[in-house]
């Protein structure tokens, strides 16, 4: 009888499903990957379609 119980509970562990391990670190990529896109897409609606960025220096009449 004890016999019978131990196949049948190895069985069980068998057969069971083994637990999903914890996704810590895809989940951070995942918040980290949201965020960033976040940013350029906010910069993106902040600066307009169609701005040129340069990268001259300043002239006259913005040192003021």
């Amino acid at each position: 009888m004890r016999e019978t119980q131990v196949q049948i509970d190895a069985a069980r562990v068998a057969l069971s499903e083994p637990e999903a391990p914890n996704g810590v670190m895809g989940t951070l990529a995942a918040a980290s990957l949201a965020a960033c896109a976040a940013v350029l897409l906010a910069g993106v609606m902040v600066l307009g379609p169609g701005v040129a960025l340069e990268d001259g220096p300043p002239s006259a009449s913005q040192t003021f």
